[in-house]
């Protein structure tokens, strides 16, 4: 490592059961920081820390955090065994037809692409996704390295899609009542939450003089997303396409329902580049004409 080179170690600063109001909301808090984790800090086979110490670097108690393996295990990202811990099982995939990619980002999650777009001066996003939970993991990361002083944007824009919160999405929902509307109050209270944390970090770095210029803008779209998109700084995509899964899901009043959903986490992505060189470059295609279709959906349906 150079001399006078910084080394970033993410920390989040545990929040108590109680002033969350509550153990469901602060296990879905833990279950999401935790996501955000896997692959990256927490590589394919590696171990989760101990719970006693997990519980304690989050500021949870062990009931709340067992909450939360036990989703993430529902989930398929850890398998837990009495004695032995919980392991992590799966990772996001990122396919990459780059070999700068694969040889510069080695193990190959979300948190690179994204921290690697927050090192250039000027950060350029937009998101389309179904919920806003992903990307405010990551925000507060990078939110976290540029008050670390590791990085120092002078711009960031973000344009994030999001679904119209009065649309009837067909997922997630309880697989076995269609009319059962709590999975979509869940979804709901998920969106709002993260989406207002990601904002407020963004703002805070401008409101405390970190980052000269912010400019975030979330609008809603009458349209039900089958893939989750994102657009780095304007010459990179990652794209992946939801799949519908069935699986067991702990709600906030304890019961536990087998549900339809949708896991944003685990979907594949693929990473394309453009090739400002060569127009009709593959990379060059697929990033010019979803970069189009995201501002026209930005531009003429959403609100």
């Amino acid at each position: 490592m150079p001399v006078g080179r910084k080394r970033y170690v993410p920390v989040v600063a545990g929040r108590g059961d109680e002033s969350s109001g509550g153990g469901g909301r602060e296990a879905q808090r833990v279950a999401d920081e935790l996501r955000a984790r896997i692959g990256h800090l927490y590589p394919l086979h590696s171990f989760l820390p101990a719970q006693r110490a997990l519980a304690t670097e989050l500021g949870v108690s062990r009931d709340t955090l067992q909450r939360a393996l036990r989703e993430l295990a529902n989930e398929g990202w850890i398998e837990s065994r009495r004695g032995s811990g919980s392991r992590v099982v799966k990772v996001q995939r990122i396919q990459s037809s780059t070999a700068k990619a694969t040889r510069v980002r080695g193990q190959v999650t979300l948190a690179p692409f994204i921290s690697e777009a927050f090192e250039q001066p000027e950060v350029t996003l937009d998101v389309y996704t179904l919920t806003s939970e992903s990307l405010d993991a990551h925000i507060r990361l990078q939110s976290e390295r540029i008050r670390g002083g590791f990085i120092s944007p002078q711009r960031i824009t973000l344009r994030m899609l999001l679904p119209d919160p009065s649309l009837p999405l067909p997922y997630p929902r309880v697989k076995a009542n269609e009319d059962d509307a709590r999975m979509r109050a869940r979804l709901r209270a998920i969106t709002e939450t993260h989406t207002a944390s990601l904002v407020g970090a963004l703002r805070d770095l401008q409101i405390e003089g970190l980052v000269p210029s912010v400019t975030v803008r979330v609008q809603h779209t009458p349209l039900t997303p089958t893939f989750k998109l994102y657009l780095l700084n304007e010459v990179e995509a990652l794209h992946g396409m939801y799949e519908i899964i069935e699986r067991q899901l702990e709600l906030a009043d304890g019961e536990v329902v087998t549900a339809l959903d949708v896991l944003g986490l685990g979907a594949t992505l693929t990473h394309h580049v453009k090739n400002p060189a060569d127009a009709g470059a593959p990379g060059t295609v697929f990033v010019d004409s979803m970069q189009q279709w995201f501002t026209s959906v930005w531009k003429h349906l959403a609100q």
